[in-house]
């Protein structure tokens, strides 16, 4: 159309959605265009619709700006907004004033792939325009640097969106590139470079994904990845010899020239190799979103290149390499990859950097890197354990250094180097409370979280929010013996009632998962000094810990924890005959038959057992009016050790107090032992007996059945055991429980002390917190009885 033909073209707008930006200050309103040229007459002869959309930024609203007046005047001066729609422009408006400020801050993201920066070869005296694109081609068939200028211009006119769509539609264009990049990439890198950035722009969009691997475009910037990173390694070797000469001849003034004549000519070839990688990588990260490229990938060895590239001393190539590493690092294979070589040590030198973009993407990788026990380690190894702990005083930083430090807190080897650094925060906020239940775990880590009154702060807090997580943090303080124990009853001299506070809350109607870690802390406190039946009576705790151990009053870790609570009061004998008269120990069987498939539940409870066998008045009980010693008897040859142990310890005191139950367990023992002794002689004669089954003339050396007459074979003649095999069970279970005879053949009995009790008392059994034996986290198997 002419320019006087104006009159006949007719555009009409049409309102669309209204929205806030995502990120900065401002509306963005969705409208459509609809041209129409009409005819002479007025009749419509052509029409054209658009989808556009405007941004009315705005500058001036912050915390103070008066929302109503605001949207008044956004809808008066936007004709794209209709009036009756104010409501909903106030509305928008509030939620921008209103937004977290984290979101108004720089975002620490990877550089977008379109901010690629023009470099070096790009400029031109000339204008690109799309009508000329046959010329451009044109030039493609001339020498070096006339293909150079060509593929220049045509880069020109693919930096614009808007032409992608019309280059495609020339068949030509995209082939001859493609051709010469194959046949040319070697003999110019500005060339290369420039293809490549072309193909870098069909690359940002995902539908031109296709047409970039026909012409296989990404296998061909693998290829020069993997040449230029050899020529690299060429340029280095060629270097570091003529460096060397120079130093071997300090006088000689040839070859210092000579070596820094190299050096410049090797910087001017490193800037021009930089962009070559920085274009090829970015290409590739782009197909990449495509698992089935990236693993096409990956089977070319990527991850190995791009862990050689951690080596450049470019920040914006390095930004690319870890964010690349890290898309990738989210795959097993990949990550075992990363783990093979030396991935986390060239990582370590770029924690701390002065570069946000680079140490952020950087922190995000080693993130996902410590999922992985082995790279922890190597992490820690590189000495990252310190500088992650000053990159917390980072406020852009601090969230993922503090994801990474409590990975590896969570590793028992490391959590004692926790005490060395600034790590410990004296003020717990609410992100850091995970942390912190991890190195509370140590016991030099408790003991600086206790220092001054931070105890008393902890317990306040705990108990005022009911936070059950900072109370699992209070419980693993008070699971270490010494100093940090012993101030939940008295701190600095003063007298502190941190038991009656956390028994106070046992009998209240609080959370479940609050009362369980409550009732865990008051299990860890064995203090001497505290009177646990003073604590119960005040409390009124008997009948609530009578009531949970009926099975299916309460969730199992609750019950557990219950257990737990019963076999730590139970060390007091005053505590244990109060628990006695109120029907604890039938309840305790009850609940054993109803988990006994439960490892952590038959462990917990015969560890009771083993409590209340120390007091006279529970002792009787359990013997003569339970039928708990039968049980034990049972779980005596049990799979699980732990088990195994405590039963042990618990039938040997009982077998010294009760003649009658002590010829059972010694029976039981012989029993026992023989059947196994027996299963090894049939083995081992299975074993033996097949190569010297027939002698020298062929017959056979000794009958399979006569081997079991022939006591001479499995009984030493030393004088302890007699050659016929007559052995007592009494005898046997002497000698298993470590009756040896002494040097005058009498019994030598160390196993009592004076008081009547084993000399090795088994420890608590550790527990995890509401263990399950299908997690096989404690024993390292499922029990099953």
């Amino acid at each position: 159309m002419q320019a006087d033909d104006a009159r006949y073209l007719k555009r009409k707008y049409k309102s669309g959605t209204l929205d806030v930006h995502p990120t900065e200050k401002a509306l963005v309103v969705q409208y459509e265009v609809e041209a129409t040229i009409l005819g002479e007459m007025g009749d419509p002869m052509l029409g054209e619709r658009k989808e556009c959309q405007k941004i009315i930024r705005l500058k001036s609203l912050n915390s103070n700006t008066d929302i109503a007046s605001l949207a008044r005047k956004v809808v008066e001066e936007c004709r794209l907004i209709s009036p009756s729609r104010l409501p909903e422009v106030e509305q928008l408006l509030f939620y921008l004033q209103n937004r977290k400020k984290t979101a108004e801050k720089k975002e620490n993201k990877p550089i977008k792939p379109r901010d690629l920066t023009s470099f070096e070869g790009m400029e031109l005296d000339e204008e690109a325009n799309i009508n000329s694109i046959d010329d451009y081609v044109e030039l493609l068939y001339e020498d070096i640097p006339e293909k150079i200028r060509g593929a220049t211009l045509i880069l020109h006119l693919a930096r614009n969106p808007d032409n992608l769509e019309e280059l495609l539609q020339n068949d030509t264009v995209l082939g001859a590139l493609a051709r010469v990049l194959r046949e040319d990439w070697k003999h110019s890198v500005d060339l290369a470079t420039t293809i490549i950035y072309v193909f870098f722009c069909f690359s940002s969009f995902s539908q031109f994904h296709g047409l970039i691997a026909h012409y296989k475009i990404g296998a061909l910037c693998m290829s020069i990845i993997e040449h230029e990173l050899k020529r690299n390694d060429l340029w280095l070797d060629e270097l570091q010899k003529k460096k060397k000469a120079g130093d071997d001849d300090p006088d000689n003034q040839n070859l210092k020239k000579e070596y820094e004549k190299a050096l410049k000519k090797y910087n001017g070839l490193l800037a021009k190799q930089e962009q070559l990688l920085r274009v090829a990588l970015y290409l590739l990260l782009n197909l990449s979103e495509d698992t089935r490229t990236e693993l096409k990938m990956r089977n070319k060895n990527i991850v190995h290149l791009l862990v050689k590239m951690l080596d450049r001393d470019s920040e914006e190539l390095l930004v690319l390499v870890v964010s690349f590493l890290k898309k990738l690092s989210i795959f097993l294979e990949n990550k075992n990859d990363m783990a093979e070589i030396d991935t986390v040590e060239k990582l370590a030198k770029l924690v701390p950097c002065e570069h946000e973009d680079l140490l952020n993407v950087t922190l995000r990788l080693l993130l996902n890197l410590s999922f992985d026990t082995g790279l922890r380690s190597k992490m820690v190894q590189m000495g990252l354990l310190p500088k992650l702990t000053l990159l917390l005083g980072d406020e852009a930083q601090r969230q993922i250094a503090m994801c990474i430090l409590y990975h590896i807190s969570m590793d028992d080897r490391f959590k004692s180097m926790f005490a060395y650094t600034d790590c410990i925060p004296q003020r717990i906020d609410t992100e850091l409370i995970s942390f912190c239940i991890n190195l509370a775990a140590n016991k030099r880590n408790a003991q600086i979280m206790c220092e001054g009154n931070c105890l008393k702060m902890l317990m306040k807090r705990a108990l005022k929010l009911k936070d059950p997580l900072m109370m699992k943090m209070i419980r693993n303080i008070s699971q270490h013996d010494g100093p940090s124990k012993n101030l939940f009853i008295c701190s600095n001299g003063v007298f502190e009632d941190y038991v009656g506070d956390l028994a106070d809350q046992i009998g209240l109607k609080e959370e479940e998962e609050f009362v369980i870690e409550c009732l865990g802390t008051l299990s860890n406190l064995t203090i001497p000094d505290l009177d646990w039946e003073l604590v119960l009576k005040e409390y009124n705790l008997v009948p609530y810990l009578k009531d949970h151990l009926k099975p299916g009053s309460a969730e199992d870790d609750l019950i557990l924890e219950v257990v737990i609570m019963i076999g730590t009061v139970s060390m007091d004998d005053s505590c244990a005959v109060m628990l006695a008269k109120s029907g604890i120990i039938p309840a305790l069987i009850e609940l054993l038959n109803a988990q006994q498939e439960d490892d952590e539940f038959v462990c917990q409870i015969v560890y009771v057992f083993y409590q209340m066998v120390f007091h006279q008045a529970t002792r009787d009980v359990i013997i003569k009016e339970t039928q708990a010693p039968a049980y034990l008897i049972d779980l005596m040859h049990d799979k699980n050790a732990e088990i195994r142990k405590v039963c042990d310890s618990t039938l040997d005191i009982i077998a010294e107090y009760d003649v009658e139950w002590g010829k059972k367990i010694q029976s039981e023992k012989f029993r026992w032992h023989n059947s196994q002794w027996l299963e090894m002689v049939e083995n081992r004669q299975m074993d033996e007996a097949e190569p010297f089954m027939y002698g020298d003339d062929g017959e056979p050396f000794i009958h399979n059945g006569d081997i079991l007459e022939r006591p001479d074979l499995f009984y030493s003649a030393d004088g302890i055991i007699p050659a016929d095999g007559a052995i007592s069970p009494e005898f046997f279970t002497d000698f298993q429980n470590g009756y040896l005879l002494g040097p005058q053949g009498f019994p030598n009995r160390s196993l009592t002390d004076g008081y009547g009790q084993t000399g090795v008392n088994p420890a608590r059994p550790a527990t995890a917190y509401g263990f399950r034996p299908d997690e096989q986290f404690y024993y390292g198997y499922t029990g099953s009885r």
